[in-house]
């Protein structure tokens, strides 16, 4: 399975992972070498990350307390309380190292460091009161994300998932309504 970093931020990434949360949930990481695929394919974190079970279980708990306190800012209400514990709790771990050299930016640290900057990455735009977050607007998608779009426009997490899928399913229903039309005839004619 492939994974979709479009959603402007770590933490709503990771959020990302559980697909159609309202229908039947699709989980990206189904055991700790897809969350270890995952931070190697996300930017922002070190590239070899050892997951056990244990740590495995401990990045889900994260992911699914920055989804609900990510819902909540979009439906604004109150955060969920045991939510804002895990990712307080969470945030208060070591930080990924940072080394620049000629080739560029080399991010280390362990799977604590990872889920400790993810944690403060979400209560970063969580807190953000100018962060416009938005729950995807094709049907079935429940992926949350950071508009940063001129006017705040954006309708959909990703172009290349749903925006796609939306653009086509809007093309073949003009097709059928101008094919309903053209099989009607001119009107009057009968």
């Amino acid at each position: 399975m492939e994974f979709a970093f479009v959603s402007g931020n770590p933490a709503l990434d990771l959020a990302g992972t559980v697909g159609s949360r309202r229908d039947e949930a699709v989980d990206a990481l189904s055991g700790p070498a897809d969350l270890e695929r995952w931070i190697a394919e996300c930017d922002e974190l070190p590239d070899r990350v050892r997951v056990g079970r244990a740590g495995f279980e401990s990045a889900l708990s994260l992911r699914e307390a920055l989804y609900r306190l990510a819902l909540d800012r979009v439906l604004d209400r109150r955060f969920d309380r045991d939510s804002l514990e895990i990712a307080n709790r969470t945030a208060a771990g070591p930080v990924p190292g940072l080394e620049l050299g000629d080739t560029g930016l080399h991010i280390t640290g362990d799977l604590r460091a990872v889920l400790s900057h993810i944690a403060r990455s979400g209560i970063a735009v969580l807190a953000d009161p100018d962060a416009c977050l938005k729950e995807c607007g094709r049907t079935g998608c429940t992926r949350i994300y950071l508009d940063r779009s001129r006017g705040a426009r954006r309708t959909w997490c990703g172009m290349e998932a749903c925006g796609n899928r939306i653009k086509a399913a809007n093309y073949r229903a003009r097709k059928r309504s101008s094919g309903a039309v053209a099989d009607r005839g001119p009107e009057g004619a009968g």
